[in-house]
């Protein structure tokens, strides 16, 4: 029950955050924080298993959300390297695709959710299979250029970031 509650309470929070308008009730209507409201519930009551398995509250941590804001900086400059990358490989049509298999080594089901879709929005590379009992991730690269890349190689870094983050 408390992780639902502490779910929804966040869901909130960043349903106000994403909605700030202007309204009668600080920067909302008094119809934006009903549905607010509801939304939050019902995302508390499906969400709850997903941020806190076994009534872990360790993502409430400010030092694991401080960690994620300095991580959004490498993210978004190995996403516009990448961009650039795939716009180079189309342009000039060198591409080498392939699946490859890495191992992050990370413990977590939301550190392995957060690696998978962090690879997954950086261009040319897309997460295509979790091993779900070794962690390891297979990727679609758009440019293999051996069969087992180091982990820097394909995803930037991003696993010991995540590592802060979520482990």
């Amino acid at each position: 029950m408390r992780s639902a509650l502490v779910t929804a309470v966040m869901a909130f929070i960043l349903y106000l955050i994403l909605t700030v308008g202007t309204g009668d009730i600080l920067f909302w209507s008094s119809a934006e924080i009903v549905a607010g409201i509801l939304l939050s519930i019902v995302a508390g009551i499906f969400g709850r298993k997903l941020l806190f398995k076994n009534e872990d509250y360790r993502m409430l941590n400010p030092k694991r959300w401080i960690y994620f804001i300095a991580y959004l900086c490498p993210f978004l400059v190995a996403m516009a390297r990448a961009n650039i990358d795939v716009a180079y490989r189309v342009i000039t049509g060198r591409i080498n695709p392939g699946i490859v298999k890495i191992s992050p080594g990370l413990k977590t089901d939301l550190g392995i959710t957060m690696l998978a879709n962090s690879i997954t929005l950086t261009p040319g590379t897309l997460s295509v299979e979790i091993n779900e009992k070794t962690n390891d991730l297979y990727i679609h690269w758009i440019n293999v250029k051996h069969k087992e890349p180091n982990i820097e190689e394909v995803c930037n870094g991003f696993p010991k970031w995540i590592r802060r983050i979520a482990e």
